[in-house]
């Protein structure tokens, strides 16, 4: 018997390119419609001895993963802060697998290392960040802040004469590290994984919007000596708040301690003028962490950490090796600047999916879905019992439920499971300063006005019904 081609025939070159056209155009549950052990069942199947024809297993993996897919890429997702992949994106992407290049170093890929150079001019273009800065492209906020914080750790330990890279942290001065009891997780992952624990943490109580009010901040660092980090805020993940940076800024130098401000949407804020009071003194920040995958849109994975002071941040990721070749004549070297060696070509994507929007489609974006967050609290303003937070900064909406006697203790799941049953938007609750909140998220590609009537009118609809079962 034949063995079956190891290449995929043109066939399925074709009905790929087909199935990627017709995705995002047909109609498709917005929420998993598979159970764990349907998936298994479909995923979890026996390794076979010989090779499958691999046109048979493109389809194979189409069947056995549409049921678990989640509809993120719909203009009508509001459950996460989550991107949906442009589709020129998707086919730079596209191009990037079939180029197949290592990203390491220079000369493991050139067109890579000059696509990422490119990719960081135009980024601290675009978010008037300080031109010397250098980028790392990585995969996400989280390894973002793991970056910018590693920068931060050598450099404030080298201010008080201790050479990190040489000696490590085991007899290292303590360092004080400052944010908001309401901090995203990512950062505390971040700095776990450089070696810190509680006892470097200081936590400062939040106000409303999950951010540190400077004049608390300003008291406990006067409590302590010795190295210091601060984290700040550019975009709750639930309020969409902004730290003042100003203020948190004048403190960090005072006390000469490195400000990381964790911006993974909200950063992209900066680009709009009316938005100047929220984002006026990011720029005095020593580093920044911000997702290339939520309001660019460009495909999973990508992240950028961006460092002000370069060398700073060399000193942090910078890896040798004498089969690591480089040459005077080399441009950019990646693995200066990224935890990685052998990693995806990201520039790719985000080169092509600036370069098609350009500043004003990036600006266009951005604004829209800020007025689509505004949009949708006020249609929801009149409802008795689904109150709003706040009116939105950004693009992040929290609808707080009152109950009556009789209503459930879970009315915020129950809520947003009968919104989900529509099947016409996707919500999720979540926990937040002691309640179960409705967090609305609008940063999908194509979400518009439109889709802020759509869901204040299915809210509005699932609320009352809701609320007739419940009395």
């Amino acid at each position: 018997m034949n063995a079956p081609s190891p290449h995929p025939s043109p066939e399925s070159f074709r009905r790929v390119a087909d199935y990627v056209q017709s995705f995002r155009t047909r109609d498709r549950k917005l929420h998993p419609t598979a159970a764990p052990e349907d998936l298994r069942r479909a995923f979890c199947v026996a390794l076979p001895e010989h090779p499958t024809d691999p046109s048979a297993v493109i389809e194979q993996l189409i069947t056995a993963a549409e049921p678990g897919l989640v509809g993120n890429t719909d203009p009508s997702f509001h459950a996460w802060v989550m991107g949906s992949s442009d589709m020129t994106g998707v086919l730079a992407d596209m191009l990037t697998s079939v180029w197949g290049q290592n990203a390491a170093i220079f000369q493991t890929s050139p067109a890579a290392a000059i696509a990422e150079e490119a990719v960081a001019t135009w980024l601290l273009e675009l978010l008037d960040l300080p031109r010397q800065s250098s980028v790392g492209f990585v995969t996400g906020a989280t390894m973002a802040s793991f970056v910018g914080l590693a920068a931060a750790r050598s450099e404030v330990l080298r201010r008080v004469g201790h050479d990190y890279e040489r000696d490590g942290l085991q007899t290292a001065p303590l360092v004080h590290i400052y944010l908001s009891d309401d901090a995203h997780i990512c950062n505390e992952a971040a700095l776990r994984y450089l070696g810190f624990g509680e006892a470097n943490l200081v936590r400062i109580r939040s106000d409303a919007k999950g951010l540190m009010q400077p004049e608390a901040l300003a008291i406990a660092m006067s409590l302590t000596q010795g190295p210091k980090i601060i984290i700040g805020q550019a975009g709750h993940i639930n309020s969409g708040g902004f730290e003042d940076f100003h203020a948190i800024s004048d403190l960090a130098r005072r006390h000469r301690a490195w400000l990381h401000i964790d911006g993974a949407f909200g950063l992209w804020a900066r680009i709009l003028p009316e938005k100047d009071a929220l984002t006026r003194g990011l720029d005095l920040a020593d580093s920044w962490s911000v997702d290339g995958h939520k309001w660019l849109q460009i495909p999973y994975d990508s992240g950028f950490a961006i460092i002000k002071d370069a060398q700073a941040h060399r000193r942090a990721m910078d890896a040798a090796a004498g089969y690591l070749n480089v040459s005077p004549d080399d441009g950019r070297n990646p693995n200066e600047y990224n935890p990685e060696l052998s990693r995806r070509a990201r520039g790719f994507a985000a080169w092509a999916v600036l370069l098609a929007r350009g500043k004003s489609g990036v600006r266009d974006l951005v604004r829209r879905h800020c007025d689509t967050a505004q949009r949708t609290a006020q249609k929801l303003s009149d409802i008795p019992g689904l109150n709003i937070d706040a009116s939105p900064d950004l693009n992040q909406l929290v609808l707080r439920l009152t109950r009556s006697p009789g209503d459930p203790p879970d009315l915020a799941e129950k809520l947003a499971a009968r919104i989900n049953k529509t099947n016409s938007v996707f919500v999720k609750p979540a926990k937040w300063k002691g309640d179960t909140v409705l967090r609305l998220s609008f940063i999908s590609n194509c979400t518009d006005a439109a889709q802020a009537d759509l869901l204040a009118e299915t809210i509005r609809s699932a609320w009352r019904d809701l609320r007739k079962i419940s009395a």
